[in-house]
């Protein structure tokens, strides 16, 4: 089984990308740089067959898979940075990537006859309420560009297949790229305290995780729409902070605020991004371990890379 995957230079991608070449999957990575530009660290991605592809070009894109051949493509590539995509400069381009790019990723799998997996975000809802999100709701109503983006992104993947599915994440962390958790260590190791928001509430997502099932998905065909995050309950930005200082052995003060008191983003964050992952084990595929447990492993393995 050959498997096309865009966005191989980010953080999920990197980690997909070798998921799949470990398990003796051949795995086709992609992304807009001439050559792979994500971490140097020796593992499966960097050995894996590398193609430079623009996905905002559909001749381009129409033409990868038919040299590429893939009998399934998972859709990675997008623009992520949220705050950025409110940036009247940026507006164009981020529509560009994440409606007109994956529309085109999936016109070439209609044309190719072979399924799609497209990553979203818990941003395509509206932040309200409580209650956990549905994977199956249709009540959207994204409050950023970024969100806008990547629910047109999902309906162009809705209208031209039937093979495919759509699996939503939120606050994504891996080895490979910018985070959350970096930043955070990056602050507390440089100041005594720290405001954090306190009323934004999820649940983290970390890429190797999440690529074992995605992994495990592409290989069926249990179609549709579903939610993947780590499990261990849901939590602020601050609880989240909280738990990384004290896994990291760090004193920084951690100041709780809400979203309003902490006043520095240029898009509107949702306040419930709680995504109910319930349809997975429904499925018959294996949840996510436990958010602790996940950022466990992760400060080893950046422990490791400093020491290495």
């Amino acid at each position: 089984m050959r498997v096309f995957v865009t966005g191989a230079g980010g953080q999920l991608g990197h980690d997909l990308v070798n998921e799949l070449a470990g398990r003796g999957i051949e795995a086709v990575g992609s992304d807009i740089a001439a050559e792979y530009s994500g971490i140097q660290d020796g593992t499966a991605v960097t050995k894996a067959p590398y193609v430079q592809l623009d996905i905002t070009d559909r001749e381009a894109v129409l033409r990868v898979f038919r040299e590429v051949k893939p009998d399934a493509v998972i859709h990675c590539a997008a623009w992520t940075a949220v705050d950025a995509a409110e940036d009247e400069e940026n507006r164009d381009k981020v529509y560009r990537i994440n409606a007109l790019g994956t529309s085109y990723i999936a016109e070439a799998c209609r044309e190719a006859d072979v399924p799609m997996l497209y990553l979203s975000t818990d941003y395509v809802f509206n932040g309200k309420g409580e209650t956990p999100w549905d994977p199956d709701c249709t009540d959207y109503a994204p409050l950023s560009w970024y969100g806008q983006t990547k629910l047109l992104g999902e309906e162009a993947v809705r209208k031209l297949l039937s093979r495919y599915f759509i699996v939503r994440i939120a606050w994504v962390f891996g080895l490979n790229g910018k985070n959350f958790v970096k930043t955070m260590l990056r602050v507390g190791e440089s100041h005594p305290e720290v405001r954090v928001v306190m009323d934004q509430i999820g649940t983290p997502t970390y890429t190797p995780d999440l690529a074992v099932l995605l992994a495990d998905m592409i290989v069926t065909d249990r179609y549709g729409t579903y939610h993947a995050t780590n499990e261990g309950g849901y939590i602020s930005w601050y609880d989240f902070t909280c738990e990384i200082y004290r896994q990291a052995g760090l004193s920084t003060r951690v100041i709780p605020v809400t979203t309003e008191e902490y006043g520095l983003s240029k898009a509107a964050r949702p306040e419930n991004s709680r995504l109910d992952r319930s349809k997975l084990v429904r499925a018959g595929f294996t949840p996510l371990p436990d958010w602790r447990d996940a950022l466990s492993r992760y400060l080893s393995e950046l422990k490791a890379g400093e020491e290495a």
